[in-house]
């Protein structure tokens, strides 16, 4: 079976992205995507301007509308039942009185064209869509919401991306309805972000001050009603970390939050609630089985629906979804942007449920714990297998005691606000140069040196960002802002000393996961690097943990080491895939 499709957008003006947790907007009420009605047929002139020339002329199809627009919006800003209002775009859209909303007869509606005629600049022309999908944009720094994502289709199937500036959302969220089809007069084609994009068009439609939305109720046109960019196991291995596009993943589900689906499966929504995410384990045909992390608003979305399957539902669609390496792990994740479907919800559910009615076997053949999880070893295992000629990069999960803060380095670096890569030194700001930008926001991240040891043998990790806050508890930026905030009178380039919270961990045991790299299997170091610290309260790992397992040259460390080759090359990481540096 063949499949394919488009889905939904974290960034579109270059500065939208999504907090981890749900932040109201400031002053802006009615910003929910819940409370929308599609926009009737008919016009009206932009609020707030009163002055009009010939060439701000709106089109009309009816005669003088002032009074029916008038009474046709609400002051709590719902639209009424009666037909005959456009809307513009400057402005708040509640009509007050006769002088505002004035409608305004013209014949300057400008050429139809489709999504794949838009260039870059200022359109007088008109397009025609069906609203796909639509949610919130918020900067990731400011956590302030910028504007409303659209993801839009016309009746040539192409997909393009919208934006509505935070300004004029209250004009249009409101008419605007998932499914609903609609006609755009001027409007602006900006250049798109490749960071987290999920139309492949390379313009963005955005709103202007003179745009003009209204509902499209010409029955003789068809427009497809959605699109999915499928891709496998393979497509988002390659792209994992990348921050590039967004795809699609459909798959028959194995386990949620552990447990095999099956009749009457219960989910705990409060623990579901605390934790903000459902984890899934879902397998496409024979591919390796993924980790699938649902988030925020799309889990309980997910939630929702399998229960009302009875806890049956056996295949699922996402759209939307950021490949990341995740403790080890290949996982894909859902963004502000992604849309969840089970099995009949559409064709290509339905598709790929016949396919796995015809394929049984295939939904027992592989167990995803063992898949999905990082290889046990100790201290010793690591180095004979670093060692072996045919290791490959890999993830393994050991348990080591912390015996101290290496000295001589200092314990965190200086990254890019948004991808985290070490920013560099500019003449009068922080550069970064995965972004491209010549002046971004410097946010503190781990880089800190620890000396370890198991039963056997020590080690020197490199705990890395996230890492260092799981092990920690607290943020890299916290802590330093913490020090010069007590420490005022110091300079910019003073060192600032290990905090107390890392010299705390000093004595501790933990589970770690851990990447043995491309640096490691050439001989240039045996520093290993931390990508992920695991609770206090995991239980011990069985096993070869605490096993007295024998130097170079003993044959059952051998034995192990070439069976962990053969493992990290089977269930850990493909060669040649690459990860993201963070720094």
């Amino acid at each position: 079976m063949k499949l394919s499709g488009v889905s939904d957008t974290v960034k579109t003006n270059g500065e939208a992205a999504i907090p981890s947790s749900s932040v109201n907007p400031v002053a802006q009420p009615g910003v929910s995507s819940g409370d929308v009605n599609p926009i009737p047929s008919g016009l009206v002139k932009p609020v707030a301007q009163t002055d009009v020339s010939s060439g701000d002329a709106i089109p009309m199809k009816s005669k003088d509308v002032t009074a029916e627009a008038k009474n046709s919006i609400k002051p709590n800003g719902k639209t009424g039942a009666s037909s005959g209002l456009k809307l513009g775009v400057r402005g708040r859209a509640s009509v007050s009185s006769v002088d505002k909303g004035k409608a305004i007869v013209s014949e300057n509606v400008g050429k139809v064209i489709t999504f794949k005629d838009i260039t870059f600049g200022p359109h007088e022309d008109e397009v025609r869509f069906r609203l796909i999908h639509f949610w919130e944009a918020w900067n990731v720094q400011t956590k302030v919401l910028i504007g409303i994502e659209m993801l839009l289709i016309d009746e040539e199937e192409s997909v393009i991306q919208g934006f509505i500036p935070y300004g004029r959302i209250d004009t249009y969220l409101r008419h605007m309805k998932t499914g609903a089809t609609y006609r755009l007069n001027k409007f602006f084609g900006s250049k798109s972000k490749t960071i987290y994009r999920v139309a492949e068009s390379s313009v963005t439609i955005c709103f202007s001050s003179n745009s003009v939305l209204s509902g499209l109720e010409d029955s003789s046109i068809s427009f497809p009603v959605d699109r999915f960019r499928i891709h496998g196991h393979k497509e988002f291995e390659a792209g994992s970390d990348l921050r590039g596009d967004l795809y699609d993943y459909i798959g028959h589900i194995k386990l949620v939050n552990g447990k095999v689906p099956g009749d009457g499966l219960l989910l705990d929504e409060s623990e579901i609630a605390k934790s903000r995410r459902v984890e899934l384990h879902v397998q496409t045909h024979d591919d390796p089985v993924l980790k699938l992390y649902l988030w925020d608003k799309v889990a309980f979305e997910f939630c929702e629906k399998f229960k009302a399957s009875g806890g049956t539902a056996r295949v699922i669609l996402v759209t939307t979804l950021n490949p990341k390496w995740f403790g080890g792990v290949l996982s894909i994740s859902s963004m502000a942007s992604s849309r969840v479907f089970l099995d009949g919800d559409v064709q290509e559910t339905l598709l790929y449920l016949s396919w796995l009615d015809s394929n049984l076997d295939v939904a027992s053949r592989v167990n995803a714990e063992v898949v999905t999880k990082p290889e046990l070893a100790t201290l010793g295992d690591l180095f004979s297998y670093m060692n072996q000629a045919s290791a490959k990069v890999a993830w393994f999960e050991c348990t080591a005691t912390m015996s101290d803060v290496v000295n001589g380095s200092g314990w965190y670096y200086i990254g890019c606000g948004v991808c985290h890569t070490k920013a560099t030194k500019g003449p009068t700001t922080l550069m970064c140069k995965k972004c491209g930008k010549s002046e971004i926001v410097g946010v503190p991240q781990y880089l800190s040196k620890l000396s370890v040891y198991d039963h056997s043998d020590q080690a020197v990790f490199v705990v890395l960002g996230d890492a260092g806050e799981e092990l920690t508890g607290k943020k890299a930026a916290e802590l330093v802002e913490r020090y010069y905030e007590a420490n005022d009178s110091v300079g910019e380039d003073h060192i600032v000393p290990v905090p107390q919270a890392m010299i705390d961990t000093i004595g501790q045991t933990r589970k770690f996961i851990v990447k043995v790299s491309t640096h490691n299997l050439t001989a240039k170091t045996q520093t290993l690097t931390v990508t992920k610290v695991l609770p206090l309260e995991a239980p011990e790992p069985e096993g070869n943990v605490g096993v007295n397992v024998g130097k170079e040259g003993d044959s059952e460390s051998e034995d192990h080491a070439e069976k962990l080759v053969k493992r990290g090359a089977d269930g850990i990481e493909s060669e040649g895939v690459k990860r993201a540096k963070c720094g």
